[in-house]
């Protein structure tokens, strides 16, 4: 069996989860997170903690009990802490400014670029140069960070373009005569 599987995932006080045949949803003060559950695995919810437990003995059906436990850990997680992605933009004139759920990034084009934010999902700039994307979805905050990096990322020769903080860029040397 799943090792990540056999682990049951915890519910704080705060937190309401509501397992129904095939879908599972989880609300709390971050906001309202709901997948839709395989029907290889059994859910449910016992004083507290929620288990995964595979239908059968196959080798499908014990991947997907620990790909749904991790999935609604992080749900249970993004309701009560949320996650956050950091960006910085490296380049002599390049800048980032958030209003509202739109993300205005000047990064050496002609023109500046826009990015519309979905709902459930913040953008903040501490500064000019930092982007901090915040949200309850794990996999929405992760994706909106790669889209933002997709609009100019850090190449290689003098590391200019939007990287995530903890990001190292390994430098190349220019060609010599």
């Amino acid at each position: 069996m799943s090792r990540v599987g056999k682990m049951p995932v915890e519910v704080p006080k705060d937190v309401n989860v509501e397992v129904k045949e095939d879908q599972i949803s989880v609300k709390g003060k971050g906001g309202a997170l709901s997948l839709m559950l395989s029907t290889l695995v059994k859910v449910s919810l016992e004083g507290g903690k929620l288990t995964f437990v595979p239908i059968d003995e196959s080798r499908e059906a014990n991947a997907m009990s620990g790909t749904v436990r991790q999935l609604v850990n992080n749900m249970v997680e993004g309701v009560t802490k949320g996650f956050e992605k950091k960006l910085a933009l490296v380049g002599v004139g390049y800048r980032a400014a958030a209003q509202g759920q739109k993300l205005t990034l000047t990064v050496g084009y002609s023109h500046p670029v826009v990015i519309d934010l979905p709902q459930g999902i913040a953008a903040q700039t501490p500064t000019p140069t930092e982007i901090i994307v915040k949200g309850a979805d794990r996999q929405t905050v992760g994706q909106i960070a790669a889209e933002i990096r997709a609009v100019r990322p850090p190449e290689p020769y003098k590391g200019k373009g939007i990287r995530y903080a903890n990001e190292r860029i390994v430098i190349k040397e220019t060609k010599k005569k």
